[in-house]
């Protein structure tokens, strides 16, 4: 009987994160499909694709000083695909918590997200536990200090779902 192939959500900082976030994304997303096998909802490329449909002629950062209220509509589908992504399609979640996901809200919400429908969140960050807010620490399956710290962890916790997937021992 073929399993269902596990699927990662990456969770981290973007309107107020270097990059939009998008670094340490494209690292995780290519080592999480190589070494265990499991496919990943990449919010970076994911909302990209959402604005190329639905705001194709502007720049989105842009129109939230232009027209608040067109920008607000328009990341509500953004908001609505994530969540929906969390609740419903993701089997874990790895968040990276730096100054633009505390700066920022949809870490929190995704997080939240997925606390309530009871998939394991794993934060890595260099921060001090104490600093983080409360709410975020509450949503934490797993803390980590290093991505190097969750590879290792997610090797031990799921490496067996790729030689399963393969039909291997």
């Amino acid at each position: 009987m073929k399993r269902k192939k596990l699927k990662a959500y990456l969770s981290g900082g973007m309107e107020y994160a270097a990059n939009e976030g998008a670094d340490w994304r494209v690292e995780m997303e290519q080592w999480i499909r190589t070494e265990l096998g499991h496919s990943v909802f990449n919010p970076n490329k994911e909302s990209e694709e959402y604005l190329r449909i639905n705001f194709p002629d502007g720049n989105i950062r842009a129109l939230k000083f232009e027209d608040v209220s067109r920008f607000a509509e328009i990341l509500g589908g953004v908001v609505d695909l994530d969540s929906r992504e969390v609740a419903k399609n993701s089997d874990y979640v790895i968040c990276y918590w730096d100054k633009g996901a505390h700066r920022g809200a949809g870490t929190k919400g995704e997080i939240t997200v997925a606390k309530y429908f009871r998939k394991p969140v794993y934060l890595v960050t260099a921060w001090k536990l104490e600093e983080i807010p409360g709410w975020v620490l509450g949503c934490v399956s797993r803390f980590f200090a290093s991505f190097d710290e969750l590879k290792e962890f997610l090797m031990n916790e799921y490496a067996t779902t790729k030689k399963k997937s393969r039909g291997e021992q």
